[in-house]
């Protein structure tokens, strides 16, 4: 049996120190499988950002344990983690963190330049995942002409290019209307589906979190029954 693609075992994090101590994460511990699609469900301050953000390799627990595939993230060295970050793990955020004025294509193939790949290649790479999500002909367009809709769809794409093994998506359809909020979710979930991408999705709407595989409901920083 395959180790799990990622780990935490009791995961704690705080922010602050004495009266102003915030404890986001008291002893939280899950499995992702390959493949898998998952839910972080939780109202806001429940710690559902803190343990993706943990998960990701974007910060570190103060205890417990963090592993993907079977290495304790600890062990990594700074090189390994970055490579993590920006070839195996993808980013779908509320937020599109595009660069306004830069062109479509730009900032799709962004982690490709990031990652020393050429510019024939990072052409191709990033058209390739632009026609993946029906963007093509908006290659030579600046981001800030883009509608919500087709800016997370950029999103997306910019996420896909590395061909990732996971993505961790945060609220991704928070910032869309409810229709293209839907489209957003189906081209998640066919992503996981037809690509065995794992999906990881932070979130607290529960019809989007029971489309996916498994949910773990957050309460005040530890697992929790369904909500």
């Amino acid at each position: 049996m395959s180790d799990p693609v990622l780990a935490a075992k009791d995961i704690r994090k705080s922010y602050g120190h004495g009266a102003s101590r915030f404890d986001a994460l008291k002893g939280v511990s899950l499995e992702i499988a390959p493949g898998e699609s998952i839910a972080i469900v939780g109202k806001s301050g429940s710690g559902k950002s803190t343990l993706m953000h943990l998960l990701a390799l974007l910060d570190n627990p103060d205890s417990g344990a963090l592993l993907v595939e079977g290495t304790d993230a600890k062990q990594l060295k700074d090189a390994a983690v970055n490579r993590l970050r920006n070839e195996d793990f993808g980013f779908v955020f509320q937020q599109f963190f595009l660069t306004p004025n830069a062109t479509v294509l730009e900032n799709v193939i962004l982690p490709l330049k990031i990652a020393g790949v050429s510019p024939k290649e990072r052409k191709e790479r990033g058209m390739a995942a632009l026609e993946q999500l029906e963007l093509a002909d908006k290659a030579k367009n600046k981001a800030i002409n883009l509608s919500g809709g087709q800016k997370q769809r950029v999103v997306i794409a910019r996420a896909l290019v590395n061909n990732p093994k996971v993505i961790f998506a945060d609220e991704p359809t928070g910032n869309l209307d409810t229709a293209t909020g839907k489209l957003v979710e189906d081209i998640l979930f066919d992503l996981n589906r037809e690509n065995g991408i794992t999906l990881v999705i932070v979130t607290h709407d529960v019809e989007l979190a029971e489309r996916c595989d498994r949910q773990l409901f957050l309460r005040d920083g530890v697992e929790a029954p369904a909500l």
